[in-house]
């Protein structure tokens, strides 16, 4: 038999793994491969980057980051086992990217219209529900440093998105979250997992009709370029957990620890004080080029939208669990 393809994967990973889980030899820096799927234009790829020049400045260059942008290291599908692995020590990916890791319950941050508005938002990650269920990473290998702002959803496509009827029949692509699946397929829509390097090309090609995402992150891959309109439904929050391979973070020296937490923090606030404004400046940028068409739902418009998108409540809890469904909802303060 063969060998598979996952499996010769696997092995060339288990070898790098090899080299990499262990922290530090004396005759050099420590190394972090830090590898994410934006680009360094984004809130996250700033982020990461201020977090290289904090972290090497802090441990007086006893640690040396590397950062790995656009997917140039591993693409999103591959980046999370790689991690585990110990083949790189640091990651930002979508909290949607957990389930399939076993963690389903980090499928509740992907329910629409979970977080009314971005205060509440930065509450809840920072507070008990949301240290809460970065430990929950723990039992993987993983430990989650912090939680990255992106803002909130937007959808687009080549027809105006005025009602959610106008998504039936459309090819939207989507990162993985099976909730963001129902939710869409809830619409009409036919939802289309696609690594997010791949996206700008899928669109322009025809292969998907749409997509969700944040303002941002359509200007710095220049998703705008290839779709006419844009619904500022904003149903959907998108964050990053900053997380690391257990093994290799539990392994470094206590003071380097403490520095590179130090330098974590302030590039948390860094982030998450950027992106807002990143996606507002990213909306007047689009709007700009007069090649895409920015319709804002009235409260009316957006009543339709979240009436339309609440069935995936129910339907979610079998899979990812009604107890912590209601804990999130009481979180966000809007518990029955």
């Amino acid at each position: 038999m063969k060998p598979t393809k996952w499996l010769l994967g696997a092995a060339a990973l288990f070898a790098s793994a090899a080299f990499s889980v262990a922290p530090a030899r004396a005759d050099g820096p420590i190394v972090i491969k830090f590898s994410h799927v934006v680009t360094d234009a984004a809130p996250k790829g700033k982020a990461a980057l201020k977090f290289k020049e904090l972290a090497e400045k802090y441990t007086n260059g006893k640690v040396r980051i590397e950062v790995y942008p656009n997917s140039t290291l591993y693409k999103d599908g591959e980046e999370l086992e790689a991690l585990q692995l110990g083949a790189v020590q640091m990651l930002a990916p979508s909290t949607a990217k957990f389930a399939p890791l076993g963690v389903k319950q980090f499928e509740v941050m992907d329910l629409p219209y979970l977080f009314p508005n971005q205060a509440i938002y930065d509450s809840v990650t920072t507070g008990p529900f949301g240290k809460k269920m970065l430990g929950m990473l723990q039992s993987k290998g993983i430990t989650g440093l912090a939680y990255w702002d992106n803002g909130f959803y937007v959808l687009s496509a080549n027809k105006p998105l005025i009602k959610p009827d106008d998504l039936k029949g459309l090819k939207l692509r989507i990162s993985g979250s099976k909730v963001d699946d129902e939710t869409l397929r809830t619409m009409g829509a036919l939802p289309q997992i696609m690594a997010f390097s791949e996206l700008y090309q899928a669109l322009a090609s025809g292969v998907v009709d749409g997509a969700q995402n944040t303002a941002s992150n359509y200007t710095t891959q220049k998703l705008n370029e290839v779709q006419k309109y844009i619904t500022t439904t904003y149903h959907v929050h998108l964050q990053y957990a900053v997380i690391v391979n257990k093994k290799f973070w539990d392994g470094l020296p206590a003071d380097i620890r403490a520095e590179l937490e130090k330098a974590m923090d302030e590039a948390t606030v860094y982030n998450n004080s950027i992106a807002q404004k990143e996606n507002t400046d990213a909306l007047a940028a689009i709007k700009a080029t007069g090649k895409t068409e920015i319709h804002d739902p009235t409260p009316e418009e957006q009543k339709v939208w979240r009436a339309a998108m609440m069935p995936v409540y129910k339907s979610a809890e079998g899979r990812v669990g009604k107890a912590i469904i209601d804990e999130a909802l009481k979180a966000t303060g809007q518990a029955q």
